[in-house]
């Protein structure tokens, strides 16, 4: 899931959410945002039992995947591709 807010100025907060516990181990959220960096933006496990990470984007096109564990790569349920 992917949720977005718009914040003063004209950034936006991208909130990319897993669950905790699928897939299992580390997961990235890499993309053209980040160059493709693995591990640069690692999801974080919160209380409610999710995943998160939150980044501050600039207007445009970004394409984007997850990456897990074991160079497991995966979209999100939304697609693969953010437009701001």
């Amino acid at each position: 899931m992917i949720k977005r807010s718009k914040l003063f100025g004209n950034k936006t907060r991208v909130t990319f959410c897993l669950p905790a516990d699928q897939p299992a181990g580390a997961v990235s959220v890499v993309g053209t945002f980040n160059d493709w960096q693995p591990g640069e933006h690692e999801l974080k496990l919160r209380r409610d039992g999710t995943r998160t990470i939150s980044l501050r984007l600039d207007p445009g096109r970004y394409a984007f995947r997850y990456l897990g564990t074991g160079g497991v790569w995966f979209d999100d349920e939304n697609g693969s591709e953010l437009l701001l």
